[in-house]
């Protein structure tokens, strides 16, 4: 029996308006656990749980084997895979869709497009349902369409040895199961300005550095402890400096006392007139 994803329209106004303002009653893991009851039933009623997809996105379930149906044996039915193995298996073709990726040279946009597809679709299907190996082709054909990298069907098959007809077969079951939204915001545009930061802080750390190595750190220090001393202040050092005339000519220490105190009593002799 064919099914497919109900659009928008088939909603009555009060379920439109639930499903646009309800929050999302589910976390990740309750959907993979959820994909895999449904996988799972799916084996026991039909035998099997692969799903022969359209062109037009919609679905079917193989037809029940009676040999299955009516075999009392169900130890020599197959076993369906445990959460945990999916996850693994999902794991796998994400590595596989970077490695495409970089075969075929695509920018990391792509990649990273292709991924949040994949991990996507599969909040929705088990992979007992949909192979990812299929599913995995499909999201990286859907990414080049989205960034505008145009690269057919035929080209990205051809250059994986697959057929190209199975990614168009499942491009709409893909994109209803995104609901077709396609937009994508991946964290490498957030790092190049990061690394931008870092560069004109790279500027400002080498001022430092030229500082720094006008103390005794380099003799005390390894490279990597250098900033322990703080470079002295102006102030610092005009106090230093008085200190140190002082101490080589102490008549200039009386001398510098006796012109500060003429300015200050200078300074009382204005302000009286005023």
């Amino acid at each position: 029996m064919a099914m497919s994803p109900l659009p928008p329209s088939a909603l009555g106004d009060n379920e439109l308006a639930l499903v646009r303002c309800s929050p999302p009653l589910y976390t990740h893991k309750e959907k993979y656990k959820d994909a895999n009851k449904r996988a799972k039933q799916a084996l026991e009623k039909y035998g099997a749980t692969r799903m022969e997809v359209d062109i037009d996105g919609s679905f079917s379930y193989a037809e029940p084997q009676n040999d299955a149906k009516d075999n009392a044996d169900k130890h020599s039915r197959p076993k369906a895979l445990k959460i945990e193995e999916e996850q693994l298996l999902r794991a796998f073709y994400e590595f596989k869709i970077q490695d495409v990726c970089d075969a075929f040279k695509f920018p990391r946009k792509i990649q990273a497009t292709a991924l949040i597809y994949f991990k996507r679709f599969y909040l929705e299907w088990s992979v007992m349902e949909h192979h990812p190996k299929n599913i995995m082709l499909t999201c990286i054909y859907a990414a080049c369409k989205a960034e505008e990298n145009h690269v057919s069907a035929e080209e990205l098959g051809k250059g994986i040895e697959q057929d190209h007809q199975m990614i168009l077969n499942n491009e709409m079951l893909v994109l209803q199961s995104l609901g077709f939204d396609l937009i994508v915001y991946a964290p490498y545009r957030a790092l190049e300005g990061f690394v931008s930061d870092l560069e004109s802080l790279h500027e400002s750390a080498k001022a430092e550095v030229d500082k720094i190595m006008r103390t005794d750190a380099p003799l005390l220090f390894p490279p990597g402890q250098i900033n322990k001393l703080e470079t002295p202040t102006s102030k610092d050092v005009k106090h230093i400096d008085r200190k140190l005339k002082s101490c080589l000519d102490p008549s200039s220490h009386d001398k510098s006392k006796k012109r500060k105190h003429r300015s200050k009593e200078g300074s009382t002799e204005m302000q009286d007139m005023l």
